[in-house]
């Protein structure tokens, strides 16, 4: 009999193997002279060759267009000089390295242009403590930027948020609950259904609330009609972040509440609830900063008003995006200027409402 072949586990004794695995990856290298140049003359070559076909030989015109071809004709000579002393896989890498950089420096410029232009075109008005201070009762649009201001648009957002918070919150948490705990058939068409109206368009929640409120039931246009608006239109996204969140709750923190004794309202008001709070409220700030913004629905539901209205049950209640619309509208340029003094309070309460559902993201991802 011959004795079993024995395979050495020591590292040291496979060397062989280890060569070969190496041999299958692709080592990377640091970037050369040789490469920035190519990236430079492709990028200043492109932009020659553009110039000289779009501006002087092709009957082409405008900015756009310009930017677009030239951008075409730099990826043309990129992969060209790389692939003179480089191979097929490096050139791959580099072509594809500048469609995916290039693709978020196109979003970031257009949102880095829109919040430069709103906030060139409304400094003027923004630079008055009355535009926070004052109302627009009594002020001609035509009149200098020292009288009137956006503070009945303000309290009317923050009425009109604050309703359709209390309304869309609970309802999206139960409805969370019932699709991540409860399961079933009915959970499945329930989740159908929110996954539907997260696309659902604005205009239509306006003309839901409007035709049933106000045409059926003879509501009058305000400020809790406009809420109503706002809480359709938050709902679906509360519910689905909540649910999502519950969903990724670990299944042995309810097994070890079922064990102890607890029951299934017992578990998720003790166990699961708790442990989802960070989620749950990024889901709010989630949808507090879709509502905030909207407009259609408003234009429908709670008429708009030049003087400070604090309650939403009577009366016509302004808000930002309605102040912003009226203003922008009007055609004088006073007026302009004060609805692009709105829109920049109303970026930033919107990035403030991002930057605080990061922090707390970031918060639940230490815990």
């Amino acid at each position: 009999m011959t004795a079993p072949e024995v395979v050495s586990e020591d590292p040291e004794d496979t060397p062989a193997v280890l060569a070969d695995e190496v041999e299958h990856v692709r080592k990377t290298r640091p970037r050369t002279n040789e490469d920035d140049m190519t990236l430079v003359g492709s990028v200043l070559g492109g932009l020659a060759t553009t110039w000289l076909l779009y501006e002087r030989v092709l009957p082409f015109s405008g900015a756009l267009g310009f930017f677009v071809s030239w951008y075409l004709v730099f990826l043309a000579f990129y992969a060209g000089l790389t692939a003179v002393n480089r191979p097929r896989a490096v050139v791959v890498d580099r072509v594809m390295t500048s469609l995916v950089i290039a693709a978020p420096s196109v979003v970031g410029l257009a949102l880095a242009s829109t919040v430069v232009v709103t906030l060139s075109h409304g400094l003027p008005a923004l630079l008055h403590v009355n535009f926070y201070t004052h109302d627009m009762s009594g002020v001609r649009p035509s009149d200098p930027y020292t009288t009137g201001g956006a503070l009945a648009a303000l309290v009317g957002t923050l009425i009109e948020v604050s309703i359709a918070v209390a309304i869309a919150l609970p309802l999206g948490v139960i409805t969370a609950i019932y699709m991540s705990e409860v399961g079933g058939r009915g959970a499945r068409l329930v989740r159908t259904i929110i996954e539907s109206m997260t696309a659902l368009p604005s205009i239509v929640a306006g003309l839901f609330i409007y035709s049933v409120f106000i045409a059926h039931f003879h509501m009058p246009r305000c400020g809790f009609a406009a809420a109503l608006a706002l809480a359709v239109m938050g709902l679906p996204i509360m519910a689905r972040a909540s649910d999502v969140v519950l969903r990724v709750i670990p299944g042995g923190l309810r097994e070890a509440s079922y064990a102890l004794g607890a029951g299934k309202f017992q578990t998720v008001w003790h166990v699961v609830l708790p442990t989802a709070r960070p989620g749950l409220a990024t889901a709010l700030i989630l949808g507090i900063a879709r509502m905030v913004g909207e407009t259609s629905p408003l234009l429908l539901t709670s008429g708009a008003s030049s003087f400070l209205n604090w309650n939403p049950l009577h009366n016509p209640m302004n808000s930002l995006p309605l102040y912003i619309f009226n203003a922008v509208k009007s055609g004088v340029p006073r007026n302009e200027v004060r609805g692009y003094a709105a829109a920049v309070v109303l970026l930033l309460i919107v990035l403030a409402l991002f930057l605080l559902a990061r922090l707390v993201a970031r918060g639940r991802n230490r815990g």
